[in-house]
């Protein structure tokens, strides 16, 4: 799952590929723009040999807003979860919005607890964290993120990459081939995912937005675990966690899943949560908040 504290171009190549470039695809492209279709041309290939429609896939990233996240992938190599500043969640300001969330959404909060058996204030503590109880999403669109990532298992991506975002580095370039690599075969597996939730639930893959993760909604979920997890809490047989009764129900069923029972204690919770982010403070906060939602 992940997390909404997701935030956000010179390109160095050889002569021969240039004109290989402008030879492929005629078409007129600054080495600034991120808009340049090669460089998805590999992974359209390994989506349609994964069974993925030819015309489809060429359809979707055909579309002017498919473009290169360089800039956006970049800080994924860059992030240290350490330097998150997890306390603001507990400040009286956000406990009482949380309260009143739990006011106005209490129905399904409700029906989620005793579906699921998970503490209605877990929930909340959760979509506090994740976005400010859907207040904030995450403005990055979630097919660029995915495509992009995924394409760092071309060699000539990732040293675009290497060459245009990561100059000022405190990775080696080891460490960042070895990471780009590991990434890179998450996120074709995501990528494959979030094409497959997009088509079965009619959304349209190329204007869905999230974290610079690809996580989603107001649970910020990975594709895959939506797939996996997610819920209908509103009866529409559309599982939308943009919408609240689907974020609620799909949290609460996610941590019935990896083993949350009613009555927990802390660090049986704390177990089953961390599943959800394997983050000792983001872990922690969350049940600190809980703990307050009940004061």
């Amino acid at each position: 799952m992940t997390r909404n504290r997701f935030r956000v171009c010179q390109i160095f190549v050889t002569a021969g590929l240039f004109l290989a470039v402008l030879t492929a695809f005629p078409v007129s492209v600054s080495l600034g723009d991120d808009q340049r279709p090669w460089l998805f041309a590999s992974l359209q290939n390994r989506l349609i040999a994964d069974g993925f429609g030819g015309d489809t896939i060429h359809r979707i990233y055909s579309s002017p807003e498919v473009s290169f996240y360089g800039k956006v992938i970049s800080s994924y190599f860059m992030h240290r979860e350490g330097k998150l500043n997890y306390g603001q969640f507990t400040a009286a300001e956000n406990i009482r919005n949380a309260r009143a969330y739990m006011e106005s959404h209490q129905k399904d909060l409700s029906r989620a607890e005793g579906l699921f058996g998970v503490d209605k204030t877990v929930i909340t503590a959760i979509m506090l964290v994740e976005t400010r109880l859907g207040t904030y999403l995450g403005n990055n669109n979630i097919l660029n993120i995915l495509s992009t990532m995924a394409s760092l298992k071309d060699p000539s991506n990732r040293d675009l990459l290497w060459q245009e975002q990561l100059t000022d580095r405190d990775i080696s370039r080891e460490e960042y081939d070895a990471k780009a690599l590991r990434k890179a075969d998450w996120a074709y597996r995501e990528l494959k995912a979030f094409l497959s939730y997009s088509d079965r639930h009619g959304k349209d893959p190329v204007t869905l937005k999230g974290s610079y993760a690809g996580a989603m909604g107001i649970a910020q979920f990975m594709p895959s675990n939506i797939l996996l997890l997610g819920k209908d809490g509103d009866g529409d047989h559309v599982i939308d966690l943009f919408t609240h009764p689907d974020a609620i129900f799909s949290i609460a069923n996610y941590l019935k899943h990896y083993g949350w029972r009613p009555g927990m204690d802390r660090e049986n919770a704390y177990k089953v949560i961390y599943h959800y982010n394997h983050s000792e403070p983001y872990v922690n906060t969350v049940l600190d908040i809980s703990e307050l939602l009940k004061g």
